[in-house]
């Protein structure tokens, strides 16, 4: 078997590689030649990731499954959300969005959020969605060097370091996107 993981984001490849059973070949957009920004202009996590998924099937024709993330903050209901990758502008630049977040919680007790993961698979024209969930709280500062995105700020309840001070193989075992792609690989396995 053999699907596309349409994600340009290389630091999500490598993470999903890892979780993906060897009998499955997983392959990237490049792979595909798939060049262009796959739309996301949908209101919801979910909406983008079946849009993704199914922009690849209709226009590449391979089965395929697509992730949206976003980082769900309590205090500001549930911001940046969807907007996450392009919270602080259209650059999509991680430090901007970060000190975007930051500023926004500095005086703040309430630092309660959660990471949400939704993957959209489409095989055999047909869409199923899997969503995976990892509480925590944002820190005031950064920590650690690993990881990508909000992952020095984000520190999952019942651990003392943020996603970005982790090992790889950890934060696959508690994150949001392992809990997703787990809920992926027990349906193509049954």
């Amino acid at each position: 078997m053999q699907l596309v993981f349409a994600t340009n984001n290389l630091n999500k490849l490598k993470e999903v590689q890892l979780l993906i059973p060897k009998h499955i070949k997983l392959l990237s957009l490049n792979d595909i030649g798939c060049l262009e920004d796959i739309p996301e202009t949908q209101d919801a996590i979910e909406g983008n990731a079946i849009q993704k998924a199914n922009y690849i099937k209709e226009h590449y024709g391979y089965d395929c499954f697509a992730d949206d993330t976003g980082l769900e903050v309590d205090i500001l209901n549930g911001e940046p959300g969807v907007y996450s990758a392009r919270y602080a502008g259209p650059q999509r630049n991680p430090e901007d969005n970060i000190n975007k977040l930051l500023n926004a919680l500095q005086n703040q007790t309430n630092r309660n959020a959660q990471f949400k993961t939704v993957i959209a698979l489409n095989i055999d024209h047909k869409t199923q969605t899997f969503t995976g969930v990892c509480k925590g709280e944002i820190t005031s500062t950064k920590h650690g060097q690993n990881g990508f995105g909000y992952d020095p700020i984000f520190k999952p309840t019942g651990y003392n370091e943020t996603f970005a001070e982790m090992d790889l193989s950890l934060k696959n075992t508690i994150g949001h996107r392992g809990k997703a792609v787990s809920l992926l690989v027990d349906f193509l396995n049954s």
